[in-house]
């Protein structure tokens, strides 16, 4: 019988994000998967924009290069400083990995190598695409998604190979088969997070039942329409508490309507990562209340993940970023449509079983086992570990 030789261990990968680790709050998903790698065996260089030289984020070195304030020459400057990073440790590189927004930078690179040495890779990952509506969009934001879904394109042929946070992702973007070398989708810290769930105090029958969305606060994401479901079920003897924590352009609106509804919705600035379990742990139920629309239907969203590793009933639309993950799962009250009598509805449901909410929070904790950040690690690792095997061929 004729064995395989093993594969070779993991090695070393770049891994660039755009984001300032200064003021990002959305590094979790990075920081996390970059811990969990190292794990696997993975040298991992994190690059995020920042102070020059090495930084830890929560436990997590991180190598920062500068990204002065300087339009349209801000992002060149900071990828200077990343591709001479590059071609300095060029022969120990095995894979760069990037997003759309690196890609006129990096992608040039793979004409350095050496015929007959395909390594580094070169990897671009694609988590997101345009999210503003087209009537609100900005010219500056119409340009991006533009430049987005142009960088997608290119990547078909001259990236040695992609990645995307879901199998829609790649469908919509119509990424090669023979370029998709893996999915891997949101996920959580299991053990950070279910700590947290211990510490929750469920509503007595004469007590509100709080209600959070902890994320992005734009108009697309259809809270002012769950603004008014909460009011409306207040009205009709229910008691629910709606709090939003976040930074985005309806903030200000948000603000201004919560402020007419005699504290039963309330904004809070963004927080920190550090700080996301402890204020879900002294809510009753998260909530994902976005349209069913394209944009949402190819996403991995990473806050579902987070409220159930805190131990959280859910209230969702009917998008199928949530249902491919909830599936048959009791834990979470369905909103049929995502207008105001759609969320109303599920808010009637969870007040009429608020007894049960304890159980359901268990079974979400649960059911949370099953998407950690370990196991999307192990995705892609296996992603990378498939290129790489392509490019010794």
């Amino acid at each position: 019988m004729q064995l395989h030789p093993p594969a070779p261990p993991p090695s070393w990968l770049v891994w660039i994000t755009e984001n300032d680790i200064r003021t990002a709050f959305n590094m979790a998903p990075r920081l996390e998967m970059t811990k969990e790698m190292r794990k696997l065996g993975w040298t991992v260089d994190l690059i995020a924009c920042g102070p020059i030289g090495m930084h830890v984020v929560q436990g997590t070195e991180i190598m920062c290069f500068p990204r002065p304030k300087t339009y349209l020459i801000s992002n060149m400057i900071f990828h200077l400083h990343v591709i001479r990073y590059i071609l300095r440790n060029w022969k120990q590189i095995s894979v760069v990995m990037f997003s759309q927004l690196s890609a006129p930078w990096i992608l040039p690179l793979r004409l350095f190598r050496i015929p007959n040495r395909q390594h580094p890779v070169f990897v671009m990952d694609t988590r997101t695409i345009p999210m503003e509506p087209q009537d609100k969009a900005t010219f500056k934001d119409k340009l991006r998604g533009q430049f987005l879904l142009l960088m997608n394109k290119s990547a078909s042929w001259l990236a040695d190979g992609q990645t995307a946070i879901t199998k829609r992702m790649a469908e919509l973007l119509a990424i090669p088969d023979k370029q998709l070398w893996g999915i891997w989708s949101s996920g959580v810290n299991i053990d950070l997070f279910c700590i947290a769930a211990k510490k929750r105090k469920w509503p007595c029958n004469n007590d509100p039942v709080i209600v959070i969305y902890i994320g992005t606060l734009n108009y697309e994401r259809n809270l002012m329409t769950l603004c008014g479901a909460i009011v409306e079920a207040n009205k009709r003897g229910m008691d629910f508490i709606l709090w939003l924590y976040g930074e985005g352009n309806e903030k200000k609106d948000l603000r201004a309507y919560a402020e007419q509804t005699d504290g039963c919705i309330r904004v809070f600035d963004a927080v920190t990562n550090e700080q996301i379990p402890e204020i879900l742990a002294h809510a009753h139920v998260g909530t994902l209340p976005f349209p069913d629309e394209e944009k949402y239907r190819v996403s991995s969203p990473i806050k579902l993940f987070e409220y159930m590793g805190v131990g959280m009933p859910i209230l969702a639309t009917k998008v199928v970023c949530h249902t491919d993950v909830i599936g048959a799962g009791d834990y979470v009250f369905w909103a049929e449509d995502s207008d105001v009598n759609g969320l109303f509805e599920a808010l009637q449901k969870i007040w009429q079983a608020r007894s049960t909410l304890p159980s359901l929070g268990e079974k979400a904790l649960c059911a949370s086992k099953n998407w950690t950040w370990g196991s999307s690690a192990r995705r892609l690792n296996c992603a990378l570990q498939y290129g790489l095997s392509l490019s010794r061929k």
